[in-house]
């Protein structure tokens, strides 16, 4: 089965979400009616008699019905609300503890590293890192509204008795969850859940309270009483749990489906099957059970294993079994590794295919080529995210919209090589607060002499974290500069979980600090456009909220394509008429050629290219890839990519909630 697209599951997502509430829905109904059925079993003598539809009409019956209806609501409601923080609040949920960004501990080091590469290479931000210290099993999940307030959450088990191109393998997996629009869907479910569960709790204090007052009251008046409310608990309790029951067999069949294609994603990313079907196969031996949180069952579809032991699994289960899995990836890897289970020996040795090529790096990605890693311009010493081959004018082949929610063989190389290059102190500064706050001065001052910055920098008034540093820029200016332009938006995306820890008075004072320096010079460059625009989304009021689909057509965003087509076709042309042309073969797609297309615009203020994108962001995910498409033909008509091009290339696609690898040609 073809390997759907990031649009189609994007899209897919979505369906899943309003199919969910359906559903929801539909169980709200089932219950009410359950209970009514409860209710006028009880009450029936009192109401005269009256048929079930009847009664249903009465004031017994609306009263119950409106009842269950508002537990219900209501607890889905608690616990929308409780997890309205995000990931980290799922991740507190659960009881895991944030990993320092400067940890020593060589396991969660290796997780970080991986991450950092796997995010790198894929062009979203670097998520938060969790770790489920007592938890033995070997598990991962990842959770958040969008990608750039996700966490990813590993149990100590997973990285302490998976091999690095194992957890390569899970954390390539739990990618494929933030790339499809996967974990908005299980954090949701997880508050539909809630409120089915309400009325199974309900039932189960009304057994309790009945066998309480049973042993304290033996033979009165109110044995009665005593009796119909055991009854009723024992009723409800059934009837929430029967709820429950088909709840997680709606769980279970969305979950399964899901999980298959992140598992075919894994292999996409990593082209390395044996690593997830090791990481499979371990679990089968080991098991997943997250055994020290009361939460295990909520989070069940969240995670790469099943989480929790139940019975109906086959059922129930929210994953495929695990030889299903192992098989599906590859056919004849189960029988491979049971094979290399028994002779003991290290997969090296028994599958020569799966070796690491010559010179190849340890982290399981293929070999840096230096032909693939040539800069754009000037010396070669520098690292760049935009990739020459061999021969500079070739054009890539495909659309650029197919990259999107992707990994590739170069931007892996790239992820690798970037990191290998930073220099220590650069990369231990950017998992600090004060650290990523001055890299964001430091871009914006580093090709400037050195007494344009520090006039520059006197604009900034003083402060304990947003003032200038000098000390702390000193050690990453050289290094910027050393590094080249090409590398701004990498080394911002490992900084991004250090200013994700500001508060939101920092966060809009930092934005405020930004604005200052790009408006020093009465002048606006693209990098600049780039990084406040780029800054405001990701540390703006809002930052994390979903953008819902506003449009289903081109045609309400047309002014908003004109813009930003017109920008991308004037920063990628050298003269008014090349732009011109790139202009309106770009805007053939949208409009109809009889009615004229307008000519490009002289001018796309900042204010301007915001709404306009904020305008595109909203459109429904299979309208997105024309738009991207369009932009890359405006920057690479000319056969070429230069980083300014590249980074307003790679605003457009963050702004549109389109994680794009580092651009290659």
């Amino acid at each position: 089965m073809a390997n759907p697209g990031f649009f189609q599951r994007q899209a897919h997502a979505r369906r899943n979400t309003s199919l969910l509430v359906c559903l929801f829905l539909t169980a709200v109904a089932l219950i009410t009616l359950a209970v009514c059925l409860v209710g006028y079993a009880v009450t029936r003598s009192e109401s005269s008699g009256l048929p079930f539809h009847h009664w249903l009409l009465s004031n017994h019956g609306l009263l119950t019905a409106t009842t269950v209806v508002l537990l219900i609501v209501v607890g889905s409601l608690l616990r929308w609300l409780d997890l309205a923080g995000g990931g980290s609040r799922v991740a507190n949920m659960v009881g895991a503890r944030l990993i320092d960004p400067d940890t020593g501990d060589s396991d969660e080091r290796k997780l970080r590293n991986i991450v950092e590469e796997m995010a790198i290479a894929s062009g979203v931000p670097v998520p938060a890192l969790y770790v489920m210290d007592q938890e033995t099993g070997i598990n991962a999940f990842v959770a958040g509204y969008t990608a750039n307030e996700a966490v990813m959450v590993v149990t100590h088990g997973a990285i302490t008795q998976l091999s690095r191109d194992e957890l390569q393998g899970v954390v390539a997996h739990e990618f494929s969850h933030i790339f499809n629009g996967d974990m908005r869907l299980n954090v949701r479910l997880i508050a539909l859940l809630a409120g089915i569960l309400m009325i199974g709790q309900i039932g189960g204090f009304l057994l309790r309270a009945a066998f309480y007052r049973g042993h304290r009251v033996s033979r009165s008046r109110d044995g009665r009483a005593q009796a119909a409310m055991g009854i009723i608990g024992v009723a409800l309790f059934v009837i929430g749990y029967v709820g429950v029951f088909f709840g997680r067999l709606i769980q279970a069949a969305v979950s399964r489906q899901r999980e298959m294609l992140a598992d075919a994603s894994s292999v996409q990313f990593t082209r390395n099957p044996e690593g997830i079907a090791g990481a499979l196969f371990k679990i089968g031996l080991k098991g997943g059970y997250l055994d020290t949180t009361s939460h295990a069952s909520d989070m069940n579809h969240m995670c790469f294993g099943e989480s929790a032991r139940m019975k109906f699994t086959a059922l129930l289960a929210s994953h495929p079994p695990i030889d299903e899995r192992i098989n599906a990836i590859q056919p004849g890897m189960l029988a491979r590794l049971r094979s290399r289970l028994r002779d003991t020996e290290p997969g090296s040795h028994l599958y020569p295919g799966a070796a690491l090529a010559p010179g190849a790096d340890a982290s399981g990605f293929a070999g840096v080529a230096s032909e693939i890693l040539g800069p754009v311009s000037g010396s070669g010493a520098r690292t760049s995210p935009l990739a020459s081959g061999a021969a500079p004018s070739a054009m890539p082949t495909g659309k650029l919209s197919e990259q999107v929610g992707t990994i590739n063989r170069q931007s892996e190389n790239f992820a690798v090589r970037f990191l290998d290059r930073l220099p220590a102190t650069f990369r231990n500064l950017l998992y600090t607060r004060a650290g990523a706050v001055q890299l964001c001065y430091a871009m914006l001052i580093s090709e400037l002499p050195r007494e344009q910055q520090a006039q520059r920098l006197a604009l900034l008034p003083s402060h304990p974290l947003l003032g200038s540093q000098p000390e702390l820029l000193e050690k990453l200016l050289p290094a910027l500069r050393t590094m080249g332009d090409g590398v701004r938006f990498p080394a911002l995306e490992l900084a991004m979980p250090a200013l994700r820890k500001l508060d939101p008075e920092e966060r809009e004072g930092l934005i405020t600090q930004i604005q200052k320096l790009v408006a020093a010079d009465n002048r606006v460059s693209l990098f600049e456009l780039a990084l406040t625009s780029f800054l405001s989304r990701h540390l703006g009021a809002g930052a994390g909220r979903v953008v819902p689909v506003r449009h289903k057509s081109y045609k309400p965003v047309l002014p908003a394509l004109q813009r930003l087509l017109s920008l991308l076709a004037r920063a990628g042309s050298a003269s008014q008429t090349e732009a011109e042309t790139s202009y309106q073969e770009a805007m053939a797609g949208f409009v109809d050629a009889r009615g004229g297309v307008q000519p490009v615009f002289e001018k796309v203020t900042m204010r301007q290219l915001r709404e306009a994108l904020t305008a595109l962001n909203s459109l429904s995910p299979l309208l997105k890839p024309a738009v991207i498409d369009a932009c890359r033909h405006c920057i690479t008509r000319d056969g070429k990519v230069e980083t300014r091009e590249y980074e307003l290339m790679r605003l457009v696609a963050d702004q549109m909630d389109c994680p794009m690898p580092p651009l290659v040609l």
